[in-house]
């Protein structure tokens, strides 16, 4: 037992986060970190994404850049990302990945199942400038229907 001394009168409530939607959102990298790989044998770097704009303003993704791996192809697909990210942010040399950070771009949001849980979550899958993006068009809601001066059989066609 612990004393917590807590009212959740005081305190907003978290919420259960359903994957977003598959699409294109305007975003910007709050956050970086090179860490270790789980085998211990490379390194990948660890972006954090939050999108700014929309329904989802707020809400954060992640992406994992296999900088340094024995997998060589896994490396070229890290490297063409984060190249994909430079160009985005038009940022084409950086020292250090806070230098990404902050910039407005727009990522390419995926929706997948996981091969573990089943559930099904979201992956990044494309970069681009911000300059690129085009919302999607909302689809306007049906013309109500009018039937003024339509005339309507006293029997039905069956009868």
């Amino acid at each position: 037992m612990a004393i917590i001394n807590f009212n959740a009168n005081d305190v907003e409530p978290s919420k259960a986060f359903d994957p977003i939607p598959a699409g294109k959102y305007i975003a910007v990298i709050t956050d970086s970190e090179m860490k270790e790989t789980r085998a211990g044998t490379g390194r990948y770097l660890q972006l954090e994404f939050e999108i700014t704009d929309g329904e989802y303003a707020g809400r954060k993704l992640w992406a994992r850049l296999n900088i340094e791996n024995q997998n060589a192809e896994a490396v070229r697909m890290a490297r063409a990302d984060l190249s994909a990210i430079c160009r985005a942010v038009n940022v084409l040399t950086p020292n250090d990945s806070a230098d990404l950070h902050n910039l407005p771009l727009v990522i390419k949001v995926h929706c997948r199942k996981d091969k573990n849980t089943g559930e099904i979550t979201n992956d990044i899958r494309g970069y681009e400038p911000k300059a690129n993006y085009r919302p999607e068009p909302k689809q306007a809601p049906a013309a109500p229907v009018s039937f003024q001066g339509v005339r309507v059989p006293s029997k039905p066609p069956w009868m």
